[in-house]
């Protein structure tokens, strides 16, 4: 089964390069690189030194030489991929060398060569108004939907089985966050549409024509609405589904990176996506020679023991500082060698196959009704708002709030209370009637 790996952190802490690595390590390409790295290890040279920590004999080489087609996804606007390997890359899939293809996704292309009907789509469901967009033209980019193209192409080459491993380097945490709330939020607003808006639609257009003077979309319109809408879903599950996609966060050991990092693994265990694991980057040795960088290793040990404490339910892997930038093949086979290194440490034998947490999102039953339990780690209960909008549970978090559309036996229930212990949400619902139960959303 292929598998998805996705990347993300605050800006600057290095995840391209681990996400490179990662591609590199999955390919089977850092045989050679973890040799040169190991070898550094042993012989304790000067660069060696802010390579590596020392581990025991031939841990190094653990799962060296596996190899898996993979494809290495840049959908990060600014684009890296071919700085770091040293090549040329761009809108078209190009391998590199044998088992690993580079990709650096440009949303306009797939708008215009591979998903023209969704602008079309959006532009008939928009009336009068989408008729100002036909004008436009097809170059037009309605704004914010360029995840949403990164995001089909990311689905359409999983569902190819053209490669068995996809990892995706994503733009900083903020835009990341945005990234993989997007298909959720647009099938919340298309399901307003559909199927009560085509009914609104044919009881509204004869009105909406002599009054405002509009026109609303047709049924043919509604249909592509709804092609739309089993796309976004489709998106969902994928995205969420930790047989197939899981989210891997990269940090540095800094009081601000730090902190982001904490609300990012609460925003994205709020909208349900699996985490399986924690990469610090950049670590100092402990012998650096320097009364200067010595401080700087005591301030990082502070923010490491911290992280290792607000993640104790996650694998966390520490990559020592590389010693120069990573830039060309062998520079990520090397970069490599100190990842699999770190996972040796962290005792981890497979680093594609983590265990990961699948109750992020719970309903159980209860004697007046039903329970959902939300997992927000980290989340304070001043800081956490929730409240019943029509079918749905609106939670906010700060400047984040998902609604999340409930199950049917739940439409007309009353929120009895809702309660926010140990990173987690309880919210407690009375049903009209006690027989029923959990039905398919």
């Amino acid at each position: 089964m292929s598998q998805i790996l996705i990347f993300t952190g605050k800006g600057g802490v290095g995840k391209t390069s681990v996400a490179a690595a990662h591609a590199a390590l999955s390919a089977g390409l850092c045989t050679s690189g973890c040799d040169k790295a190991d070898s550094l290890i042993r012989n304790g040279t000067e660069s060696g030194q802010f390579l590596l920590p020392e581990m025991e004999e031939g841990t190094a080489k653990q799962g060296a030489g596996k190899r898996a087609n993979t494809l290495l996804v840049s959908a990060d606007m600014a684009h890296n991929l071919g700085d770091i390997f040293q090549v040329r890359a761009g809108g078209r899939v190009r391998e590199i060398a044998p088992g690993l293809s580079l990709l650096e996704l440009d949303p306009y292309l797939l708008m215009r060569e591979e998903y023209p009907n969704v602008n079309r789509a959006v532009a008939s469901l928009s009336g009068s108004a989408g008729a100002a967009l036909d004008r436009i033209g097809d170059g037009f980019m309605i704004p914010g939907f360029e995840n949403l193209f990164c995001l089909l192409k990311i689905r359409d080459l999983y569902r190819s089985g053209l490669y068995d491993r996809i990892i995706v380097d994503c733009a900083p945490t903020g835009e990341t966050l945005s990234l993989l709330k997007l298909p959720e939020l647009l099938s919340w607003y298309v399901e307003k549409f559909s199927p009560v808006g085509r009914m609104l639609t044919r009881l509204l257009t004869p009105a909406a024509r002599l009054r405002y003077h509009m026109e609303l979309p047709d049924g043919a319109a509604m249909d592509e609405l709804g092609q739309l809408f089993a796309d976004l879903i489709g998106l969902q599950e994928l995205l969420k589904d930790p047989g197939a996609c899981r989210v891997r966060l990269v940090c540095i050991p800094e009081r601000m990176v730090v902190e982001e990092t904490r609300r990012s693994y609460m925003y994205l265990n709020l909208y349900n996506y699996p985490v399986d694991a924690v990469f610090i980057n950049r670590i100092l040795p402990e012998k650096t020679g320097s009364g200067f960088m010595e401080h700087w290793r005591q301030t990082q040990a502070g923010y490491l023991a911290e992280l290792e404490s607000v993640f104790t339910e996650l694998p966390v892997l520490r990559i020592p500082w590389y010693p120069a930038e990573v830039r060309g093949m062998e520079a990520v086979q090397r970069f490599g060698g100190s990842i699999r290194v770190g996972a040796d440490a962290a005792g981890i034998s497979d680093l594609f196959h983590l265990p990961v947490r699948t109750d992020n999102e719970v309903y159980e039953r209860t004697e007046d009704g039903y329970r959902l339990t939300v997992r927000i780690p980290g989340g304070e209960r001043e800081e956490v708002q929730a409240a019943m909008h029509g079918t749905d549970l609106d939670i906010r978090i700060r400047n984040f709030q998902r609604s999340i559309p409930l199950p049917g036996v739940l439409r007309g229930a009353k929120l009895l209370s809702v309660e926010v212990e140990d990173g987690r949400l309880s919210a407690a619902f009375r049903l009209r009637g006690l027989h029923e139960k959990i039905n398919d959303r």
